[in-house]
């Protein structure tokens, strides 16, 4: 399947499409055969592209699904950006030494999230003058330790505590532990 996926010119054929499709929805020849009111030799052959169904029997193998004849047609199945991404495909965007800001998708074209692998080496410290920007932010601990100031709340968070919350409140992030802390945090709208 992940074939398929890599590869539009296989999906012009209607059989290799209507394999696919079924199997995105977790249908089994079988169980389509059956709400279609159709035999599972049917589908086999059309996936096999042994045989070329008629627009009506295509719609009706379809309704089993149940998927339009447009949408059948029209569905993209091969993302137009990248989706995964290497530890290497990570983008650096601290210019601080002591906080690492390693970016998932940067390139990444439309994005409305923003996610990050952030390290904060032991002392490092955002800054006296807080952050500030449109949108909202989360993330949670995954190691060590750090002292997340929100307006006038202030707390130590461990691995596995987690923050959550609006990102035009200034906001700070300080690790005075011996150990880096990493985190996993995500931003809605991107701020880089």
């Amino acid at each position: 399947m992940s074939a398929a996926l890599q590869n539009d010119d296989t999906l012009d054929d209607i059989g290799t499409r209507l394999k696919l499709v079924r199997q995105i929805f977790g249908l089994t020849q079988r169980e389509l055969a059956r709400r279609a009111g159709v035999t599972n030799g049917a589908i086999s052959l059309i996936e096999q592209n042994r045989v070329s169904p008629s627009i009506s029997s295509l719609k009706k193998i379809l309704d089993g699904i149940p998927l339009s004849l447009a949408d059948f047609f029209t569905l993209n199945f091969s993302p137009s950006d990248n989706v995964f991404f290497t530890a290497d495909e990570l983008t650096e965007i601290s210019y601080d030494p002591a906080i690492s800001m390693r970016m998932i998708g940067r390139k990444v074209k439309d994005r409305s999230l923003q996610m990050l692998r952030e390290t904060y080496q032991p002392g490092a410290d955002t800054g006296d003058a807080m952050l500030r920007h449109d949108g909202e932010e989360c993330g949670i601990v995954v190691s060590g330790s750090v002292i997340l100031t929100v307006g006038v709340q202030e707390r130590v968070l461990s691995p596995g505590d987690a923050y959550y919350f609006r990102s035009d409140i200034p906001h700070r992030f300080r690790n005075p532990g011996p150990e880096p802390c990493v985190l996993i945090s995500a931003n809605s709208p991107p701020s880089f």
